[in-house]
């Protein structure tokens, strides 16, 4: 597992060369975001025990099984936890995910959640500040998607609300390789508005799920916003 630095303030850990999550430094150890496909476990421990803090809380962005694949196996290691997430991510993370929408929603597939045996123990919603953390529901990609924006640095967590892939994409409105992504996309428009929701944020850069951070904040945002053909 390869170790980035962000900033001053955070880690970016990358398993088999494309998919990301990441430590942020707290006062009293790490948040976790994340956690990667299943066997990341391992890389991640390293990491943190290579940077002499401890995994305090693992914060999830969604429910896709790159961004949980691990969990499981973290926690066996760590013993008690907090495991925080969005509420409606909650039944999508069950062992047994249950899909079914919610009043209001649109009908999009819901893909590739495997579900964990850990429960949600933390509860996160949109303007909450956990820790240094500034909680952004970014719905679309899946619902109950969550971005976690550093106010300390401008480090936005993006997940895949917006992706790393091939520069700066909208999570559903990848070309070429970053297509690959737009299947796993719940919903389109509201991948769209979220990313349209992002731009009214002090974002220095985007530290996605995938690839490379990308700098430059919210004027790269608003750029490649203004070339989706919605």
């Amino acid at each position: 597992m390869k170790t980035t630095v962000v900033s001053s303030n955070s880690l970016q850990l990358t398993q088999y060369g494309f998919v990301n999550c990441y430590l942020v430094r707290e006062d009293d150890g790490f948040t976790l975001i994340d956690a990667g496909m299943a066997g990341a476990q391992k890389g991640i421990l390293a990491a943190a025990a290579s940077a002499n803090l401890p995994i305090r809380r693992i914060l999830l962005t969604h429910a896709h099984q790159d961004h949980v694949g691990s969990i499981d196996a973290l926690v066996s290691s760590l013993g008690s936890i907090e495991l925080a997430a969005s509420e409606r991510s909650v039944p999508l993370l069950r062992h047994h995910p249950d899909k079914s929408l919610q009043p209001g929603e649109p009908n999009g597939p819901i893909k590739s959640i495997p579900g964990i045996q850990t429960p949600v123990t933390r509860i996160v919603a949109e303007g909450d500040l956990y820790g240094s953390l500034r909680v952004i529901d970014t719905p679309g990609h899946l619902p109950g998607h969550q971005s976690f924006l550093d106010e300390r640095d401008g480090t936005l967590f993006a997940g895949d609300a917006v992706v790393g892939v091939g520069g700066l994409t909208i999570a559903g409105y990848g070309s070429g390789f970053a297509s690959l992504m737009n299947g796993f996309t719940w919903d389109k428009t509201l991948a769209l508005a979220s990313a349209r929701k992002l731009t009214g944020y002090k974002i220095a850069r985007f530290a996605t799920g995938h690839m490379a951070v990308r700098e430059g904040g919210v004027q790269v945002l608003k750029a490649v916003l203004a070339k989706v053909k919605a």
